[in-house]
């Protein structure tokens, strides 16, 4: 436990509070001080960045919330033929990057994209999909809606019918019942998913960047460090705003559910009662669907025509197709690819090792602190990826790696594979204190008793027994490594040291890369669609094992 400590408080914790004693530094006599707050609220840019990052995430909640509520409540609540099939499709945005799917959305959706030129073209007007901060909303609320539709989705299916059908005997019916019965009992459902969706678009760098739009916190905090450099307080500052605002974001909604009851008594079975749909109801549903899935499946097929298209300007399709742009990245960067094999498997290996060890001390053993170090790994969730990225170039910039010439702590690559790491280890934790809590500890004393080793009962049968937790943590800790931008825009020194998306914004920066960086975007999302699917193809595997083991 100590040692998992002291790795946790060199490489999260001080780095964390570097950027918060940077941030109330004064620079000149090093002493505390609030002037520099001060100075980013008298600063009319950063007061502009700040309002539009507040509206831009409470504005992507709302569009996000349009998007899943149809869906969850037609998936739970009728007969809809075709239920699995949209809820397995309203999840594909997760597999890919929103600012992957950026510029595929801008080929589409701009001033002069598929759909604008069409519209021009039939009914003499456009839509400003994609100007300015309505770009920012439009492809963050399309990426990232999932975790409402998620989360929203199985809270409807654990309401207890009984309390729907009371209201509907008492006379309820129709929008009024959903108003007032069916979405107050799924609210912890919805406002999981709504707190999610807001910390991810403050979390979310590359797309305002992509959509050049600056005007936002995280742009301005990486554009301050990256031009004028680690010693400028205001990008200090504002990631402490950014900080404040997640950890600000998760208070707000455990106080909106605090002191409410959403507990019921499941008689005959949980979820909605189902019932059949009208035609002309099914029609509508249809209709609705039909929009959500093709706005939710846009960035893909943009993405993809993209990829392979030789020019796409001015035009409702690409002139012709190609594969000149893989076969240009294969010859040009296969080291984006190659590093981003190598640093999702050591992050994600580091973070199955500690998330494993730091689950069996907090269930396993009456340690003193073990509750802490549970919450400090955890802490990484509600500190965004360029806050990290920052507090490391801060902490590590002056250390330099002893068997390497002149060589910074912060510009070698295992920099970016620790954070890496630190920032994706809640995500293993979890799925190993998960698989953790399904090992009976009765399973552990009968091997001790027959005379087994504390460490020999953990390898034979606590790790074996964990393997489809363990893996699933591997596996999702791998894939989302895979597509961060924030922390690898801030640690990467040159280009041999980038993975996928470093190459992928680098590439889209101009228009005669995005071809290319469509490609390495298309490699992105197959290696995280792959990914995701062994992870699940895995999970199910192992609840099926212990079913049977439970059976026999």
């Amino acid at each position: 436990m100590v040692l998992i400590f002291g790795f946790l408080f060199v490489f999260l914790v001080i780095p964390v509070v570097q950027v918060v004693f940077v941030a109330f530094m004064d620079a000149a006599t090093g002493g505390f001080t609030l002037l520099n707050f001060k100075d980013f609220f008298a600063t009319a840019l950063f007061r502009e960045s700040f309002w539009n990052s507040i509206y831009v995430g409470v504005m992507a909640v709302v569009l996000a919330s349009a998007f899943s509520m149809p869906l969850a409540y037609f998936t739970s609540r009728f007969e809809f033929k075709g239920a699995v099939i949209i809820q397995s499709l309203g999840i594909i945005p997760l597999i890919m990057p929103p600012f992957v799917g950026a510029v595929a959305m801008l080929m589409l959706f701009g001033r002069n994209g598929s759909v604008n030129l069409l519209l021009d073209e039939w009914f003499g007007f456009t839509i400003p999909f994609m100007e300015g901060l309505n770009g920012v909303i439009f492809v963050q609320s399309i990426h990232y809606f999932p975790f409402i539709l998620i989360n929203l989705s199985a809270a409807l299916q654990n309401i207890d019918r009984s309390m729907e059908e009371s209201a509907q005997n008492l006379g309820c019916s129709g929008m009024r019942l959903f108003r007032r019965i069916v979405l107050p009992l799924a609210m912890p459902g919805y406002i999981a998913g709504a707190s999610l969706v807001f910390l991810k678009v403050f979390d979310d760098l590359g797309t305002p960047l992509l959509l050049n739009v600056n005007n936002m916190l995280a742009p301005q905090a990486y554009l301050r460090i990256a031009s004028i450099g680690i010693k400028d307080p205001m990008g200090y500052v504002i990631s402490v705003i950014l900080v404040v605002i997640a950890l600000g974001s998760m208070w707000l909604a455990m106080l909106t559910l605090k002191g409410k009851e959403y507990a019921t008594v499941q008689k005959g079975g949980g979820g909605l009662a189902k019932r059949r749909m009208r035609p002309w109801e099914k029609v509508f549903a249809w209709i609705v669907v039909l929009v959500i899935m093709g706005l939710v499946l846009a960035p893909h097929f943009g993405l993809t025509l993209l990829s392979f298209g030789s020019i796409w300007s001015y035009s409702i399709l690409p002139d012709a197709f190609t594969f000149e742009h893989f076969a240009r990245i294969f010859k040009e960067t296969p080291e984006y690819m190659t590093n981003t094999v190598l640093y999702s498997f050591l992050a994600g290996v580091i973070d199955i090792v500690l998330g494993t060890a730091i689950a069996y001390i907090v269930l396993r053993t009456k340690l003193i602190g073990r509750q802490w170090l549970d919450y400090i790994a955890m802490a990484a969730v509600a500190i965004p990826g360029l806050v990290i990225g920052i507090g490391y170039l801060r902490t590590f910039y002056g250390f330099n790696v002893p068997w390497l010439e002149n060589q910074s702590f912060a510009t070698w690559w295992m920099a970016i594979v620790i954070a890496l790491a630190i920032r994706r280890l809640p995500y293993a934790l979890r799925a190993c204190t998960a698989a953790l809590q399904q090992v009976s500890v009765a399973l552990e004393e009968s091997a001790e008793n027959l005379g087994a080793g504390k460490l020999s009962t953990v390898r034979k049968i606590v790790v074996p027994l964990m393997a489809g937790g363990i893996l699933a943590g591997f596996v999702t800790s791998f894939a989302t490594a895979a597509v961060e931008l924030g922390m690898t825009l801030m640690l990467v020194s040159k280009n041999s040291d980038g993975p996928l998306s470093y190459g992928i914004y680098v590439y889209m920066q101009s228009a005669a890369g995005r071809g290319a960086g469509a490609a390495l975007g298309l490699v992105a999302v197959l290696v995280v669609g792959l990914c995701t699917l062994f992870s699940y193809l895995a999970v199910e595997r192992r609840r099926k094992e212990l079913g049977l083991g439970q059976t026999s």
